[in-house]
């Protein structure tokens, strides 16, 4: 079992800066890959970003909407997973999810296993 805990959402302008952390339970981090996932009002989740379990940044992804202005990476010794988020748009505007999948990176949230509450990050215009 693994109980995943973001934190570091809030209200930000447009072109700001937001880090979001999730922290992980448990003794077994590295061996999971973690994603971020977000989710607007009237929306279905969608796909963020990923790393593996080593933290490898050849191994990271990223959706077509995060990539160049998002970085996602992991402090196992900590045993969490950060999405740094820069020049924020209105449209990054959602609830932000961590969620972690034993074994390879995922982009489906299908098939990850287990998941945080969610934090709010709302960009103004």
């Amino acid at each position: 079992q693994v109980h995943l805990v973001e934190s570091g959402g809030g209200l930000v302008q447009a072109g700001g800066s937001l880090r979001l952390s999730c922290t992980a339970s448990g003794r077994t981090f590295s061996t999971y890959a973690m994603g971020w996932f977000r989710q607007a009002p009237g929306k279905e989740r969608e796909f963020v970003a990923a790393i593996s379990g080593s933290g490898s940044r050849s191994h990271n992804v990223y959706a077509d909407s995060a990539k160049d202005r998002f970085t996602i990476s992991r402090d196992n010794a900590q045993n969490t997973v950060y999405l740094q988020m820069n020049s924020l748009k209105p449209e990054d505007t959602a609830v932000y999810y961590c969620a972690a999948e034993m074994g390879r990176i995922g982009v489906r949230p299908e098939t990850y296993d287990y998941w945080g509450q969610g934090t709010q990050v709302t960009v103004s215009s």
